[in-house]
C-alpha cells in the first residue's frame, strides 16, 4: 500500500464554519430520523397492557384482578372484541387502589434520586427513564429532570433538546438566570407518558459551569451546590419521586443534583475501564463534597446509595472478574440484579424508547422477558427504598 502524499496535502482543511455546517446537517438528520420513528404525529405514545401484565404489576393473579375490575366498574379496551387491553391511565388507577401500602403518605415528601456516573455510555439515561416508567406503572407520580446539556433523556421523551426546548423549560431558570427558586415549577411540562412530567435540557445548560462559580466569587454567602435543592422544595410535595439524570462528569450541574438527592444510583458495567472510572468518581466526589460541607458547617446524608450492574455482556468472560471487584468494593450497595446487554435494549434505544415502550416485541420473547424482568426487579428495589425513605421522614418529624 502506498500513500499519495501530494493528494493528501492538498486536501482542504476544516474551518469553524465547516463545523457549524456539520452541526446543522446533524441536527436536520436527527429531526428526520425522529420524524420517521415517531410517525405519523411525531410524538411518542404510551403502550397498552394485557390483563396478565396488569395483574403482575398489582401483585395478584388474574382471577382476583378481574373480580376487582368488575367490582370497581372498570372496563378494558378491546380490539375487534378479541384482545382486551388496558390504557396506562387504567393501569395506574388499578395499581394505586390495589397496592395501597405503596402509596406515599400525606405526611411524606417526594424522594429525590440522582442517577450518575463519571463516564458516559453506562446506561445512565436509560436507567433513569426505565425507573421513571416502572415507578409510574406502580402508580407513583414521577418528575424527571434532565440536567445533561446533551439532552439524552429529553430525546427519550421524543423531544429535540435544541430545536424544541427553550431555556425556560430547563433548570437553567435557577442555576443560570438566578430566578427565584419557586420558579422551577414553571419549567415542568407533561409528557406522552401519564404519570411522568419532565424538566427538559438543552445545550445552554453548559452555562451553569460558568455562572455558578461566578456568583460564588461575588457573594461569599452563596452556596452554589444548594441551588437545585432549594428549587425542589415545592416540587417535593407534588411528586412521589423526582429522578435526576446527570452529566457524565463531576460538574457543577452534577454536584447540584447529588446534593439535592435523597438517594443515589450509579449504573456500572462490569468492565475494567468503567470500574477504574468509578474509583475516580468516588474519590473526586468524596473529596469535593467533604470540603463543601466542612466549609459551610453542614452535613449531608443519603437515605440509600446503590450500584447497578448495567450493560452486562454474558459472553464476556472478563466481566466475571470485574464483577468480583465491584462486589468486593461496594458490598451490599450492589443491587442483587443485573441489567443484561440485549438486542431488545439496543433496538428500543434506536427508536427513542426503552423496554417499557414496547407493546409487542417482534423478536425473541425470551430475550424481551430477560430485559424487562431485570428492569422490573430494579424498579421494585428502588420502590422499596423510596417507601422506607417516606416512613423515615415521618419518623424523624415525630421525634
Amino acid at each position: 500500500m502506498t500513500l499519495n502524499i501530494k493528494a493528501l496535502i492538498q486536501r482542504a482543511k476544516i474551518s469553524i464554519p465547516d463545523i457549524a455546517q456539520i452541526a446543522i446537517d446533524a441536527r436536520d438528520m436527527l429531526a428526520r430520523v425522529r420524524g420517521h420513528m415517531l410517525a405519523p404525529d411525531r410524538r411518542k405514545k404510551a403502550p397498552t397492557f394485557t390483563i396478565g401484565q396488569v395483574a403482575e404489576l398489582c401483585g395478584i393473579d388474574k382471577p382476583k384482578l378481574q373480580y376487582r375490575i368488575k367490582k370497581l366498574g372498570l372496563h378494558a379496551d378491546s380490539t375487534q372484541g378479541k384482545v382486551r387491553s388496558f390504557s396506562l391511565s387504567e393501569v395506574r388507577e388499578l395499581v394505586r387502589i390495589i397496592r395501597e401500602d405503596f402509596v406515599r403518605p400525606d405526611a411524606a415528601r417526594g424522594v429525590v434520586i440522582g442517577v450518575g456516573n463519571f463516564k458516559g455510555g453506562v446506561s445512565k439515561t436509560t436507567t433513569t427513564m426505565c425507573l421513571a416508567q416502572g415507578l409510574s406503572l406502580r402508580g407513583h407520580k414521577v418528575l424527571c429532570i434532565d440536567m445533561d446539556p446533551q439532552g439524552s433523556l429529553t430525546a427519550l421523551f421524543g423531544m429535540l433538546s435544541d430545536a424544541e426546548i427553550d431555556d425556560e423549560m430547563t433548570v437553567g431558570r435557577i442555576l443560570i438566570d438566578g430566578i427565584g427558586a419557586d420558579s422551577l415549577d414553571l419549567a415542568v411540562q407533561e409528557t406522552y407518558w401519564e404519570g411522568i412530567d419532565l424538566i427538559a435540557a438543552n445545550t445552554n445548560l453548559y452555562a451553569a459551569e460558568f455562572s455558578l462559580p461566578a456568583r460564588q466569587m461575588t457573594d461569599s454567602s452563596f452556596q452554589f451546590w444548594n441551588v437545585l435543592n432549594e428549587g425542589l422544595v415545592s416540587l417535593r410535595d407534588k411528586y412521589d419521586v423526582i429522578l435526576i439524570d446527570t452529566p457524565p462528569a463531576l460538574s457543577y450541574l452534577t454536584i447540584n443534583a447529588f446534593m439535592a438527592s435523597d438517594g443515589l444510583i450509579v449504573p456500572l458495567p462490569p468492565n475494567n475501564l468503567d470500574f477504574a472510572s468509578s474509583v475516580q468518581f468516588w474519590n473526586l466526589f468524596g473529596d469535593l463534597s467533604s470540603s463543601l460541607m466542612e466549609s459551610a458547617g453542614l452535613t449531608k446524608k443519603f437515605d440509600f446509595l446503590n450500584i447497578l450492574l448495567s450493560r452486562v455482556d454474558a459472553s464476556d468472560a472478563s466481566s466475571n472478574v470485574v464483577r468480583e471487584w465491584i462486589q468486593a468494593t461496594y458490598g451490599d450497595k450492589v443491587f442483587p440484579v443485573e441489567v443484561p446487554k440485549t438486542t431488545v435494549t439496543v433496538s428500543a434505544s434506536t427508536e427513542f424508547g426503552t423496554v417499557y415502550d414496547i407493546t409487542k416485541y417482534e423478536g425473541s420473547l425470551k430475550t424481551y422477558r430477560r430485559a424487562r424482568e431485570a428492569y422490573d426487579r430494579v424498579v421494585d428495589l428502588v420502590e422499596q427504598s423510596v417507601v422506607v425513605s417516606w416512613h423515615q421522614q415521618i419518623a424523624a418529624e415525630t421525634e
